[in-house]
């Protein structure tokens, strides 16, 4: 399996009455990241090649330090570009942008502002020319997904862990985002918690459809997410080592998946990767 199988770019689409020219919705050519030392360079990302089409939920694994949440954070405009180009829909990245939805491992909200003023904030500032009322709703109608219901007045500080990420997965879905970018979201939640919010997220996500790229450490969340499941090599100078398809139907359930002929053939796949 090679990375070609991520490249299909011929394809164009229409969006919002807007045509586009391919169906890539987030391009990162040859991609670098370095970071100067006083004992010189250190090469983190380099040669990074991957294309992401337009609806597809990818995952990303890789060891630890391998550059992941660096390309991430590159690709949200929070990490300035060494060298390459990263662009969603043809524009070039040159900061964060409304175009890009993040949800942090630590779910990073204002802790004296409640659930719904938390949402609220990026749901103001990217939707300015709609009602306060077309406003509100939209941040009400994103915490009811995610579950939030008698929680909208409910100062941040409040919450549980598990609950300040259903507040982040909703405040990043509410700026209807093109790309949603999750680093490790359930990364310090429990099983239970963690197995709860990927239900509500691929929920969302199989209603939105938004283009979303994800870093795990867990096999079997990459698996059962994932359209594909990219594989980074080891730093420094990671790049892309391979590019695995899962093929499962969607909606998918936990059971359907487990149950799936390809399941643990999948899951060597990665494993094998990783081990190597």
């Amino acid at each position: 399996m090679s990375t070609d199988t991520i490249q299909n770019t011929d394809t164009a689409f229409t969006e919002n009455g807007i045509s586009y020219p391919s169906k890539v919705m987030l391009d990162l050519k040859d991609l670098k990241k370095v970071y100067p030392t006083p004992k010189g360079d250190y090469v983190v990302l380099e040669n990074l090649n991957l294309q992401i089409m337009r609806e597809e939920f990818v995952t990303i694994i890789g060891h630890s330090g391998c550059g992941k949440t660096t390309m991430l954070s590159m690709i949200a405009g929070l990490n300035p570009i060494s060298g390459g180009n990263i662009s969603v829909l043809g524009n070039p990245v040159k900061g964060p942008g409304p175009d890009r939805g993040v949800i942090f491992q630590a779910p990073s909200l204002m802790p004296w502002m409640t659930a719904l003023e938390n949402v609220s904030l990026g749901v103001n500032q990217v939707f300015p020319h709609a009602t306060k009322k077309e406003r509100l709703d939209i941040a009400k109608y994103y915490l009811h997904k995610v579950g939030m219901d008698g929680s909208f007045n409910k100062k941040a500080n409040e919450l549980s862990q598990g609950m300040q990420q259903r507040v982040g997965i909703a405040r990043a879905f509410a700026i209807k985002p093109k790309v949603l970018l999750l680093d490790e979201p359930f990364g310090m939640l429990d099983s239970l918690t963690r197995g709860e919010l990927q239900d509500i997220l691929i929920e969302i996500w199989n209603k939105e459809k938004i283009t979303a790229v994800m870093i795990t450490h867990d096999v079997d969340e990459a698996i059962f997410l994932a359209d594909k499941v990219v594989m980074m090599t080891s730093g420094p100078r990671a790049k892309i080592g391979d590019v695995l398809s899962i093929d499962f139907e969607r909606p998918r359930t936990r059971k359907s998946v487990l149950e799936h002929d390809d399941y643990y053939k999948y899951r060597k796949h990665l494993i094998d990767f990783l081990e190597h």
